[in-house]
């Protein structure tokens, strides 16, 4: 398992104190309140929330609200305290009051065209895809702190015609090396991996696309990268290839999403089949500790998932459409209990979900 930077592996420790007396005594005391930063009203609206630790109290307050353009998608830097939000035109580090803005490095993409933005397992590596209406499909790697390791062009290709079984585009990054995944002509998927050939190179090399079945999501986890695939969550070899070996904690079946994060001291993996895709009902959000040989659990059955961050404080918050939920994962791994809690409802096509460390005020 990566490691927490020691800071927050200290707070981490804090946080799931009451979670694990909860699941010894059965009783819920109070918790120090982690920040939620949410990304909503169709990616024009950033804000954060201080959910409330005690069950019995006002569920949330209201922090800070910022009108953005052109939002993508929130990822956690490895401090904890701020965040990487992603727009269409670039990614930018911002605190936990939304302020305090950090532009990262600009590109050499005329436009960019951002879609989507992946961290590595320990958030030290963020990979964004620029892809402009008709345009090429172009990677950047950048550190945490807002430097560039590198760019690559992808070969370029034909994609399928819209579908709702047409798989998406997917990245992963492990280290200095990515793993895209795009839908291909004639059904599944194909796989493209972009690392620099020699230590140091700004653009880095890509390899040929090779096909695979059709791959759904993808995620690092541990010193892995997981595919989600129609038949069960595996593991991808080097080139991006998933081994056919679906996890046995989750069964051979269809996931459309993968989330990997700590909960607590708790190094999670969590699945989700689409019931949008699947045009069924609510679908069973499942979550497994890693422990060979056991089963995930079965959070609860969630409908229109857009996004989920497994916290510190040993809960696990899903962002639905209009709804943000927090579940206590430290009692549910224990006892198959996850307490749900709505937090908000009312949301406006809400789309992404971090949390964050609140930043404590200098000592006088």
């Amino acid at each position: 398992m990566t490691p927490l930077p020691t800071p927050l592996a200290r707070l981490s420790a804090l946080f799931l104190t009451p979670a694990l007396l909860v699941a010894c005594t059965g009783t819920e005391e109070p918790q120090v309140a982690l920040r939620v930063a949410l990304l909503t009203d169709g990616g024009t609206t950033l804000r954060t929330v201080t959910p409330n630790a005690d069950s019995n109290a006002a569920p949330v307050s209201a922090d800070r609200t910022v009108a953005i353009t052109g939002g993508v998608t929130l990822n956690l830097l490895p401090s904890g305290q701020r965040l990487a939000l992603t727009t269409e035109a670039r990614i930018e580090s911002r605190d936990g009051d939304l302020a305090d803005i950090q532009p990262f490095a600009g590109l050499p993409f005329t436009p960019p065209c951002l879609t989507q933005t992946a961290s590595s397992a320990g958030r030290d590596r963020l990979l964004t895809l620029s892809q402009c209406p008709n345009g090429p499909q172009q990677l950047a790697l950048y550190r945490a702190d807002g430097s560039v390791v590198w760019t690559a062009l992808l070969r370029t290709y034909l994609p399928p015609s819209p579908g709702p079984d047409v798989p998406p585009v997917r990245l992963a990054v492990r280290g200095d090396v990515a793993l895209v995944a795009r839908p291909r002509v004639g059904g599944g998927s194909e796989v493209l991996r972009a690392a620099p050939q020699n230590v140091g190179d700004a653009v880095a090399a890509v390899s040929d696309p090779l096909p695979t079945p059709a791959i759904r999501d993808l995620v690092a986890y541990n010193q892995d990268i997981l595919a989600a695939t129609d038949a069960g969550v595996q593991r991808v070899s080097d080139t991006g290839v998933p081994d056919g070996a679906a996890l046995a904690a989750f069964g051979a079946r269809r996931f459309d999403r993968l989330w990997s994060g700590s909960a607590g001291s708790q190094n999670l993996l969590a699945a989700w089949r689409s019931n949008v895709l699947s045009s069924q009902g609510a679908q069973p959000l499942l979550v497994w500790d890693g422990t060979p040989g056991r089963a995930a659990f079965s959070v609860a059955s969630v409908a229109d998932l857009r996004d989920l961050t497994l916290a510190p404080d040993g809960n696990l918050y899903t962002l639905t459409a209009s709804t943000l939920t927090r579940y206590n994962t430290a009692l549910g791994l224990q006892s198959g209990n996850f307490v749900p809690r709505l937090l908000l409802g009312g949301l406006n096509d809400a789309r992404a979900v971090v949390w964050l460390v609140p930043q404590v005020p200098a000592a006088n």
